[in-house]
């Protein structure tokens, strides 16, 4: 499949930047969050941390929402995301595969969705985590027609000495950025006035979960993984709901 995803491999003049550490197939928000930005940054080369989205999230099974988990070879807050193998113990991928085919192969989008995270899961580039996530943002800015570079911090940038808000303002700096678009939980993260001394904008994406319909009878369930937005939904719907959004001040 032919791609118009550009791997940066230097800095340019991208106007809007946007940084997220690397979850698997995450919600529509977090695509929200990829679509308002020229380039999105993947923040991977900072610490795992256990009980979080990264390598999990959850699908509609039998009108219920269910959690996977994809499993890792010794994951550990004292390891990076980026550093963090797939684990190679069982066959998890094809019984993955098995549940999405048979939670949602009467959805209208089946055939072109599932082959696309056939293709993921079945990729022999992703040993760790954060490629696996990097293969499944490839596919799905190729099958949606994103406009959108991805920039793994792992493999750029060079300031994993700084921290927080000015690690986010060095690479805003490095890009060219003019202006920085965050998810809404990080308000109390980063300063208007700091960004403004940096000739940043500062925006925060609140994300509008519009209703579509899913499989079964019971009440609309939002907040699952993007699987169930692109099983249920076609491309241009999904565009659609991608720019539902509202960025505030």
């Amino acid at each position: 499949m032919s791609s118009p995803l550009t791997i940066a491999a230097t800095a340019s003049s991208a106007r809007t930047l946007a940084i997220m550490q690397p979850y698997l197939f995450p919600y529509l928000g977090y695509f929200q969050l990829m679509v308002a930005a020229d380039r999105f940054v993947i923040y991977d080369d900072v610490q795992y941390i256990k009980g979080g989205w990264i390598n999990r999230n959850r699908l509609l099974v039998n009108g219920q929402p269910l959690l996977f988990t994809i499993p890792l070879d010794a994951p550990s807050p004292n390891r990076n995301i980026c550093a963090i193998e797939l684990s190679d113990k069982g066959p998890w991928r094809a019984k993955l595969l098995q549940t999405i085919a048979q939670s949602y192969r009467r959805a209208p989008q089946f055939e072109p969705v599932y082959a696309l995270i056939e293709r993921v899961f079945t990729a022999q580039e992703a040993r760790t985590i954060t490629d696996l996530v990097r293969v499944s943002f490839t596919e799905l800015i190729a099958y949606l027609c994103l406009s959108v570079e991805l920039v793994p911090t792992s493999t750029h940038y060079g300031n994993q000495h700084l921290r927080a808000q000015e690690r986010v303002l060095d690479i805003c700096r490095m890009e060219g950025a003019t202006e920085y678009v965050n998810a809404q939980g990080g308000r109390e993260l980063y300063d208007h006035d700091t960004f403004a001394a940096h000739e940043l904008g500062l925006n925060f994406l609140q994300p509008e979960l519009r209703p579509y319909k899913q499989l079964g009878k019971g009440a609309f369930v939002p907040g699952l993984s993007m699987i169930d937005v692109l099983m249920n939904n076609s491309v241009a719907q999904t565009n659609e709901l991608l720019h539902s959004y509202q960025l505030l001040k």
